[in-house]
């Protein structure tokens, strides 16, 4: 069993993956050595992991992983992947951006694909049909814009994702929902139409915690995934268990 943990701005999320199938999701705020210890008490058949993260290095949970596991990869730009980074900047390129292109062109290897992570950022990523990570944007996530409406005004409540949307509010609550909510998803119908209008049999990946809910509000084929970053880490994983 393989131990893929990406651990991102908010959270830390851990996917336990058996021949290629995640057989378990985890989420936690704080990723620590007990944490991991009842981990692997559960999965004991556990003997390989990938972690990548946006956050400064913990020494003591990747020392702790290096000595429990007979393969562990801290992986990062210096990290060879299965596909070709066309970055211009590959130390800057967040390393699950690009674990998240290697899964894409995994899942579609003939094709070109887009890939939009909802998190506490938006991601938009663009990878070739020949396996070529092209590059992509980043704005602010849902959550980041709601926070920043009310931080940065003095009169705007704190408001979230809601399943009931307007095309104009008709109040300062419905006017806020709606205007994020439908903000981010011209966003990405212009994002999909010009890049369908260039990348013939172009796929669209939806993945992040707030995939599923912007995946149902646009009509274009899209396919939605939760673990699109950790199947990625895994098939690096695997690459070079293969090497």
């Amino acid at each position: 069993m393989n131990l893929a943990i990406d651990i991102g701005n908010s959270f830390a999320k851990l996917a336990i993956i058996d021949q290629g199938e995640v057989v378990d999701f985890l989420r936690t705020e704080n990723l620590d050595l007990p944490y991991l210890e009842e981990l692997l008490i559960h999965y004991p058949s556990i003997d390989a992991a990938i972690l990548s993260s946006s956050r400064p290095s913990d020494e003591a949970v990747e020392q702790w992983l290096k000595a429990r596991m007979k393969r562990f990869i801290r992986f990062d730009s210096q990290v060879e992947v299965p596909i070709r980074n066309a970055y211009r900047t590959p130390q800057t390129l967040g390393s699950d951006r690009l674990a998240a292109a290697v899964g894409a062109h995994a899942l579609y290897p003939e094709s070109p694909v887009l890939v939009v992570d909802f998190g506490t950022a938006i991601t938009i990523d663009l990878v070739s049909a020949q396996g070529e990570f092209l590059g992509g944007n980043i704005s602010p996530g849902a959550m980041t814009r709601f926070k920043a409406l009310h931080h940065f005004t003095k009169k705007l409540p704190l408001r979230g994702l809601t399943e009931e949307t307007v095309l104009l509010g008709g109040d300062s609550f419905e006017a806020i929902e709606s205007g994020v909510i439908n903000g981010i998803v011209y966003e990405i119908e212009g994002y999909i139409r010009e890049l369908t209008s260039k990348y013939d049999g172009l796929r669209i990946i939806f993945t992040g915690g707030d995939g599923n809910f912007f995946a149902k509000r646009l009509k274009n084929p899209i396919f939605a995934t939760y673990d699109l970053v950790a199947y990625g880490l895994n098939r690096i994983l695997e690459y070079h268990a293969q090497k």
